[in-house]
């Protein structure tokens, strides 16, 4: 039985309502472990955000973090991957692309987010052990 991204997901990742201000995002930022925020209109999934989002779109324009909406500053994700993939095919798709972490729709709306390191290991435990050498 082929396993699928959902089955190696984390499901229910870090993710702000569009409506949302930003300063909402960079108190989520602050936070070591997180490296970007997810924005939601209704379930699906409208943008991303990053530090580096909120000093180009927020801070250097001289916009107000408290009344600036996510919705006019998250930018498209680069990559997102459907829930019901094969794990290897998203495997190779995040090494083809060096991308650490990606996003899982099911048809536009977030669920969850998809890590490589984990399908990694999930990948390696799923592998039959070597034939041993006679």
């Amino acid at each position: 039985m082929t396993d699928h991204v959902k089955d190696a997901m984390v499901s229910d990742p870090l993710a702000l309502d569009a409506r949302a201000p930003a300063q909402e995002a960079g108190e989520a930022l602050t936070r070591d472990e997180v490296r970007a925020v997810l924005v939601t209109d209704d379930g699906r999934l409208v943008g991303v955000i990053t530090r580096k989002t909120l000093v180009r779109e927020v801070v250097a324009p001289g916009l107000d973090p408290r009344t600036t909406p996510l919705r006019d500053i998250a930018e498209e994700p680069n990559f997102t991957i459907e829930s019901t993939m094969p794990l290897e095919d998203a495997f190779a798709l995040l090494e083809e692309h060096d991308l650490e972490r990606v996003p899982v729709v099911d048809g536009g709306n977030l669920v969850g987010v998809l890590s490589r390191a984990v399908v990694r290991r999930r990948l390696a435990e799923d592998s039959p052990p070597p034939e041993p050498v006679e």
